[in-house]
């Protein structure tokens, strides 16, 4: 199988890092470092005596000696805190809930980190470059310059995507070496799964059919609509007579196009047409003329043309999507357990801060 490249994998890449994992809740002894009070951010909690207090800033997760402040998690927090609010006010329980789901985050993204570092992992100046130059093609985005603009409008810097692009790589190289080269994906599996899903690999019955319109209009009087039913009768009966659908459609249908082509609907499938006129379609035979249809609109003659069965494609056809399909299914569920296993070896205090997490 070939595997997109690092560059190209990564303008896409969202790395999944679970949390969840067992955590050791023993309070941290180590008091706050400079690094960690620089930035403040006040969150309060209620003591004993249900006083609140503020907490402007603390330590609540030491990983492997890299700490973790609430003003990290509380920054994290936010998008979540707002889309929240929008619904119903949060309660303190429900706000300790955000912090921890985030607190995990963060954890496991400083245990990446820390293990991209250990590994020495590196990315190169060509391999950022061609990544953006991947995302400006994805996004159909002309020039540097004007994808300057549109992360402008999202509320980036240029400076701030490239670093978020480089994590990116250096999290799929780190992905690639720990999870996805000790993948694999045999003939067996590919086949089993596209034994499964033969209905996700089956084209669709399709018809070809002609018609003949007789307009009435939502707003015609009962004598334009009889006059439109009799002009139709006419023409029906001249079908049924054997003479040529095409030239009829010409000669009296009032759609412009019909004048045309013959009535030509071309190729459709089910759910693709008015449900009166499929209906009327899906019970003909090829070379069969229905009755007449009735519509707001009008009357109308069906002719069909053809009918194609639907066909299943072939498995080689589509084998190399389903190994992709398994790949990623068996990536995921890998880089999980080696998340686990990751946070498992590691050193990792909580610190709760009296309901805050």
């Amino acid at each position: 199988m070939n595997r997109p490249t690092l560059a190209t994998v990564a303008t896409i890449l969202t790395l999944v890092l679970l949390g969840g994992c067992a955590a050791n809740n023993a309070a941290v002894t180590r008091q706050p470092t400079e690094e960690a009070l620089k930035a403040e951010q006040s969150s309060s909690s209620s003591d004993s005596s249900g006083k609140t207090k503020i907490i402007t800033n603390a330590i609540v997760a030491v990983v492997n000696d890299e700490i973790i402040t609430l003003y990290n998690v509380n920054r994290e927090a936010e998008p979540a805190f707002t889309e929240a609010k929008k619904k119903a006010a949060l309660t303190d329980a429900e706000k300790s809930q955000i912090r921890r789901m985030v607190l995990d985050r963060l954890i496991e993204k400083k245990l990446t980190e820390q293990k991209i570092k250990e590994l020495n992992i590196k990315v190169s100046e060509d391999e950022i470059r061609q990544a953006i130059d991947d995302v400006r093609k994805q996004n159909n985005i002309p020039s540097q310059e004007a994808l300057v603009v549109a992360l402008a409008a999202q509320g980036l810097s240029f400076e701030q995507y490239r670093t978020q692009l480089q994590d990116q790589i250096e999290k799929l190289k780190l992905v690639s070496m720990e999870v996805r080269s000790k993948v694999y994906v045999g003939e067996g599996e590919m086949r089993e799964y596209y034994t499964a899903n033969l209905a996700k690999y089956s084209e669709d019955e399709s018809f070809r059919a002609r018609h003949i319109f007789f307009k009435s209009g939502e707003k015609a009087t009962s004598e334009q609509i009889m006059q439109a039913k009799a002009t139709a009768a006419l023409v029906l009966a001249e079908t049924r007579a054997g003479k040529d659908f095409v030239e009829l459609a010409k000669k009296f249908s009032e759609d412009p196009a019909a004048r045309k082509d013959g009535g030509d609907l071309g190729s459709f499938k089910k759910g693709d047409m008015q449900p009166d006129l499929e209906k009327a379609i899906l019970s003909l035979k090829p070379g069969e003329v229905s009755d007449l249809i009735s519509t707001p609109i009008g009357f109308h003659i069906i002719k069909l043309e053809s009918r194609t069965s639907g066909t299943v494609k072939p498995f080689e056809s589509v084998k190399g999507d389903i190994e992709e399909i398994i790949y990623r299914k068996k990536s995921e569920e890998r880089f999980s357990q080696w998340a686990k296993e990751l946070r498992g070896k590691a050193t990792v205090e909580i610190r709760t801060l009296d309901g805050l997490l």
